[in-house]
């Protein structure tokens, strides 16, 4: 594998043409990916619903995407009346942009050979890589924020706030999650990163980082079962409610932009990047030239597949839900793990394997005298009945429910008895001298 830094230094001395051929490659190539992410979750989901999803235009429906893509060009461009002109335009293009951009430090390939330049499979590659996914990524957010502050209207403001609680949950687990990474790679460069992992991927080294990861990344593209922020069974269509045309076709390329992205982030965080799977890995050849994207844009897809999966099986989550999920489980799971982590690699630099495994006796004993030691958390007392602070009648808190009388058995007619004389009578006839 490459020494770190190597692929800044081979990628500082390209030419501008080739710099230019990347950046074209890069946006076309996500044009097209959200094309077919667009076909792939309909035929999908129409699988798991025992249905056929689009079929009709093109070989197996491939082309209904760009039927979509342009009929909503031709729709009616609506604005509203009450609508901030300036920034219900800049919304949406502050909204996508940032989604093509995190695409600059993500390496999709080892070194190749482009019209006898030798450079390697990636647009830039910056010290602080990871920071500037993770600042694309907030700033994306800021365009939903903002469309639903601009759109003049009570709905797309809530779901912007929505959005911006979203981030503020869900960022910070993220960040977290990748700075376990970051510790084990000892740099912030994407392509050190996927160097570190030539060895073993961090997927097996840092689960606990990965599963945190991969839910934080479905919270922060407001996909299903946290799709919140556009939730159209609560906020009609959440921040784009006031949206048509090619605005709203923004905002759905930068959906779907944002997923292909934190699934490439993914990949080169925990899956070793565009570095072949054991047991191919051990084919001599197989992680050199082009060869590579496979494996990458391989990886890529099995995320996306698994997000099509989750909003196929799922149900919506509620509010409180997904803000306890977030503040609650993620970020003092990912503190604690975070903790462990730069522990282990204290010890593990200081001390030699067997004082480590006597720290970690002494450590497990205590934990489990302390255990025992706690007390038994006493039943909780019933709670009193409420104050009746208002005059308005109400019926009592304990009311039960009387139990259901026995049916009476009706007469039959015809039946007989006795009277207090030996007389036989019928059973329905009055008795002499009564009334």
């Amino acid at each position: 594998m490459p020494p770190p830094g190597y692929t800044q230094t081979l990628i500082a001395d390209d030419p501008f043409w080739l710099t230019a051929i990347k950046v074209l490659v890069i946006f076309a190539g996500l044009m097209l990916v959200t094309l077919f992410m667009i076909w792939f979750e309909r035929r999908v989901v129409g699988r798991m619903q025992q249905r056929p999803g689009p079929n009709w235009n093109g070989p197996f429906g491939l082309l209904q995407s760009l039927a979509d893509g342009l009929k909503l060009a031709f729709k009616e461009d609506i604005r509203p009346v009450l609508a901030d002109k300036a920034v219900f335009f800049i919304a949406p293009v502050l909204s996508v942009v940032p989604a093509f951009v995190a695409w600059a430090v993500i390496p999709l390939g080892p070194e190749v050979s482009i019209f006898g330049e030798r450079t390697a499979l990636q647009l830039t590659d910056l010290p602080v890589g990871v920071l500037v996914v993770l600042a694309c990524s907030s700033i994306g957010v800021y365009g939903i924020v903002l469309a639903g502050w601009a759109s003049g209207s009570p709905y797309p403001l809530l779901g912007s706030l929505r959005s911006a609680a979203q981030v503020i949950s869900y960022e910070l687990a993220l960040g977290l999650s990748i700075i376990a990474v970051v510790l084990y790679a000892g740099s912030l460069s994407t392509a050190d990163i996927v160097a570190a992992q030539s060895t073993g991927w961090y997927v097996w080294l840092l689960p606990v980082s990965f599963l945190i990861f991969a839910v934080s990344m479905v919270g922060e593209t407001n996909r299903a079962p946290f799709d919140l922020p556009e939730a159209e069974s609560e906020l009609v269509g959440g921040f784009h409610t006031e949206y048509s045309s090619l605005k709203f076709a923004l905002f759905f390329l930068a959906e779907y932009v944002n997923m292909v992205t934190l699934s490439a982030v993914a990949t080169t965080l925990f899956l070793g990047g565009w570095m072949a799977p054991w047991p191919l890995s051990l084919i001599p050849g197989v992680n050199e030239g082009w060869l590579p994207l496979v494996w990458f844009f391989g990886k890529t897809l099995v995320f996306l597949f698994v997000y099509v999966w989750l909003r196929g099986t799922l149900p919506r989550q509620r509010y409180d839900q997904f803000m306890r999920l977030g503040w609650k489980l993620l970020i003092p799971v990912s503190l604690l793990w975070l903790m462990l982590v730069a522990t282990l690699r204290v010890l593990r630099a200081e001390l030699t394997t067997g004082q480590i495994l006597i720290v970690g006796g002494v450590a497990l004993v205590l934990l489990v005298g302390a255990a025992l030691l706690i007390p038994d958390q006493a039943p909780p007392d019933e709670d009193p009945e409420p104050t009746i602070v208002t005059d308005y009648p109400v019926p009592p808190l304990d009311l039960a429910v009387p139990p259901t009388p026995k049916r009476r058995r009706r007469a039959v007619a015809g039946s007989r008895e006795k009277d207090p004389s030996g007389e036989t009578v019928s059973a329905g006839a009055s008795r002499e001298g009564e009334p």
